[in-house]
């Protein structure tokens, strides 16, 4: 199974592509794209859905993993993640690629065993599960990474409550519209 795992942001929005095979998890691409603040925000968030839509392309992942957009105080911070949240999104839906989203503390349960784990305790446990030896830089690349550990961890659990062995597309379209199916 493949997920890439996205951390949203318009200054940096990470991304990683991991695979699981069994119970190994192996980094496969990750990154960050990195986008000028001098940039007009359209050119920023085109150069973000393009990026997003080519990762998409090449590896064809079975599911996107996204982290929620967290709203604390600061609106102006809040927007532009919305926005570069929404051009990933949209990045998914034109290719048909499923999508499931998790909080950051969802995310750092997952990957740190606590959902109050600070980055530093996230980016060790990314670099252990991975096999990642260097340094992570930026931070988002690694929170990209954890977000799509999270979604495969979820993934295999989805995948084993169900009969069959449904792909996670069908899973989810189940739990959207849980009617369409009887």
């Amino acid at each position: 199974m493949l997920a890439l795992g996205i951390d949203p942001g318009t200054a940096i929005c990470g991304y990683g592509v991991v695979e699981m095979k069994g119970s190994i998890l192996r980094p496969v691409f990750y990154g960050s794209i990195l986008t000028d603040k001098d940039w007009k925000p359209e050119e920023r968030l085109r150069r973000i859905y393009q990026d997003v839509s080519d990762i998409i392309s090449h590896y064809h992942p079975d599911f996107m993993s996204v982290e929620k957009l967290y709203f604390n105080r600061n609106v102006n911070t809040a927007i532009p993640v919305a926005q570069a949240r929404g051009v990933v999104l949209l990045a998914a839906a034109q290719q048909e690629l499923p999508v499931l989203e998790f909080t950051p503390m969802q995310i750092k349960k997952s990957v740190a065993g606590t959902g109050t784990a600070d980055k530093k305790q996230v980016i060790f446990m990314i670099q252990r599960l991975l096999g990642i030896r260097e340094k992570i830089d930026p931070d988002d690349t690694a929170d990209a990474l954890a977000a799509a550990v999270c979604g495969l961890s979820q993934a295999r659990i989805l995948r084993m409550q169900t009969k069959g062995g449904q792909s996670i597309g069908e899973i989810l379209d189940a739990q959207r519209n849980p009617l369409s199916k009887r």
